[in-house]
């Protein structure tokens, strides 16, 4: 009884520690989901808890969980079969993102104001939105994208890369519209 006791203490403090990370990291990946990002959320923790056994301690804690979350909100939006029609950026995660990617790709040429860059990301695949989305705004490191994303540290800089390359792209693109 004291070992149950305790390992649901130990997991009550990882919920804790994650809940709002992950909670914002769905409501990044996936807008417009509202009170269904409670329910994948606790799938979450449901699947890190029953999977908490076969943890691989070569990974980082939170790298692992990212992984599980990235992968259920895969999961959610082939169910719903949607895609976010719009990216929503609060202004915290605007400054966070302009900020980095005027550091990572040189000044833009054209004013990067809330609605172009949400716009830009609207239009923008997945597999370049999530990188962006795990680098610039959460903060991963190649690394730990890596581990998140189950890829080579190698493809993740060539996806960032690109991503911050097809950014300018459908940037200069849907400003002159």
């Amino acid at each position: 009884m004291i070992r149950v006791s305790t390992e649901r203490e130990a997991f009550g403090c990882i919920v804790d520690r994650y809940e709002e990370k992950l909670l914002r990291y769905l409501r990044r990946i996936m807008p417009g989901l509202g009170e269904e990002a409670f329910d994948v959320l606790q799938e979450i923790f449901i699947k890190a808890y029953v999977n908490a056994q076969g943890f691989d301690t070569t990974l980082s804690f939170s790298s692992w969980i990212y992984r599980i979350a990235h992968n259920e909100a895969v999961n959610w939006l082939r169910k719903k079969k949607a895609r976010p029609e719009t990216i929503e950026l609060g202004d915290d995660d605007f400054q966070t993102f302009t900020q980095s990617m005027e550091i990572a790709h040189g000044t833009h040429e054209r004013a990067l104001t809330k609605d172009a860059v949400t716009r830009t990301l609207s239009h923008m695949p997945e597999k370049y939105y999530t990188v962006l989305v795990l680098h610039f705004l959460e903060g991963k490191s190649y690394e730990e994208i890596s581990d998140i994303l189950t890829m080579p540290s190698g493809t993740v800089a060539t996806l960032l890369h690109r991503a911050k390359k097809q950014f300018s792209s459908i940037h200069e693109q849907h400003h002159d519209e």
